[in-house]
């Protein structure tokens, strides 16, 4: 290999095993290899601005500002307060109140750690008060999480749609049937969790009381009918709905619910910055590492490589899916998608596999990630709100983790997982 190589793989692996920042890490590796190929230092400022100048890439800053002013404005509250209506007299029926909350609320915010922290603040406390188990309570709440990724709208598919130049919007609905079997899965683990530990029902929710909470939670339930609706009926694009969702959030907490106020709004727009500041910053210094690797055509080499002693497909994808998950316990996700994604573009295009649908695998990996010990983001949310040590968390999640992997298997090896609501071709 050339030193440009060597720093690239060999350079980068260096640095991250030595915990330093995954934006700093990919800007000294690629500072590295303009220097040891004599070109322009320049070419880290250019790409720097090239990479972040992509229109897609302003929905990922609105849909964490979306999801920060609903929460704040007592949304995420009103949510709880619905599903529970719905499934709480069951057995495990507190615990399925958070994976459904969670669905609803992944289509609001695009995001894990955001759907993690929303849901989680309100359910972790009240699960374990009804006689949950708080390690249990709490990897609940990161797993539910996990569906922010594949719920449309999600930050997770916008990316991967900018790395890998495919619809966001068809991207969006890949993420549909794996993001509802997950949540199926989750449900019948906290029936089954609630059955071993004989945990108590909550009373049935009467019919008025249902039709109240449904009356509450009316606005945020219609938030992501109006950015999906939006985006699917071809009046915006998934940038311009983040925007939407922004503007609707704002409205609806100002005016409406009227627990939002002008006072919190800095706080609000400042923690939305720092969260899709990091994001941003990987992207942006992310461009000139992948011209650097196409260029070394390290993506091309290994796709070739794998082609050569990887005759099967179904092979490829499994040592692609065992890899992914690997460095997903490890590694910043969007990181992943980003500096691995020319790579892993090469080798499905070898194999024959449709885009969309190998977007819709890349992103469950991503999903299942953010869960995975020992640094998957929600797991330190999770940690957070319910004060436990990460070996406890870990300790409880392992089944949800194994039903995850389940879904990719599925997603992985039945392409209609992906392609089921995919629109017709014309």
């Amino acid at each position: 290999m050339s030193e440009v190589a060597w720093f690239l793989t060999a350079g980068f692996a260096v640095l991250v095993v030595l915990g330093v920042p995954f934006a700093i890490t990919i800007a000294l590796v690629v500072a590295g290899a303009l220097i040891a190929a004599d070109i322009e230092p320049a070419f880290l400022a250019q790409s720097v601005i090239s990479g972040s100048q992509s229109f897609s890439l302003l929905a990922i800053p609105l849909f964490m500002l979306a999801g920060e002013i609903m929460t704040a404005g007592g949304l995420s509250q009103r949510l709880v307060d619905f599903a529970g209506t719905l499934v709480r007299h069951l057995r495990g029926g507190l615990a399925m109140v958070t994976v459904l909350a969670a669905l609803v609320f992944s289509a609001i915010s695009g995001s894990a750690p955001a759907t993690t922290a929303a849901i989680g603040a309100i359910m972790i406390p009240a699960m374990a008060a009804a006689g949950y188990d708080r390690a249990f309570a709490a990897s609940i709440a990161v797993s539910a999480g996990v569906l922010g990724p594949l719920i449309p709208p999600s930050i997770a598919f916008v990316i991967w749609g900018i790395v890998a130049e495919q619809s966001i919007g068809r991207l969006f609905l890949s993420g549909i049937v794996p993001g509802i079997m997950i949540a199926a899965g989750l449900m019948a683990i906290c029936w089954v969790h609630a059955w071993r530990h004989d945990v108590p029902r909550l009373p049935r929710a009467k019919l008025r009381e249902a039709g109240l909470a449904f009356a509450r939670g009316r606005w945020a339930l219609a938030s992501p009918l109006l950015v999906l609706g939006g985006i699917y009926g071809g009046v915006f694009t998934p940038t311009e709905a983040a925007a939407v969702s922004c503007v609707y959030a704002l409205l609806v907490g100002l005016f409406i619910e009227k627990q939002l106020t002008l006072r919190a709004l800095p706080g609000i727009f400042a923690s939305a910055m720092r969260t899709s500041a990091i994001v941003c910053a990987i992207i942006a210094v992310s461009a000139g590492f992948g011209i650097l690797v196409a260029q070394e055509q390290i993506a091309t080499r290994f796709a070739a490589w794998l082609g050569e002693n990887v005759g099967e497909k179904w092979m490829a994808l499994a040592a692609l899916n065992i890899a992914f998950f690997l460095m997903a316990a490890v590694m910043d996700e969007i990181a992943i998608m980003v500096i691995l994604g020319p790579m892993l573009i090469a080798i499905a295009n070898k194999f024959g596999v449709d885009p969309i649908h190998f977007g819709a695998i890349i992103v469950t990996n991503v999903a299942i990630g953010m869960a995975a010990p020992p640094i998957g983001y929600c797991l330190f949310i999770g940690m957070a709100i319910s004060g436990l040590s990460l070996t406890r968390i870990s300790r409880a999640i392992w089944p949800q983790i194994l039903w995850m992997l389940v879904v990719l298997f599925l997603t992985t090896y039945i392409p209609g997982f992906a392609l089921m609501f995919q629109p017709a071709a014309r």
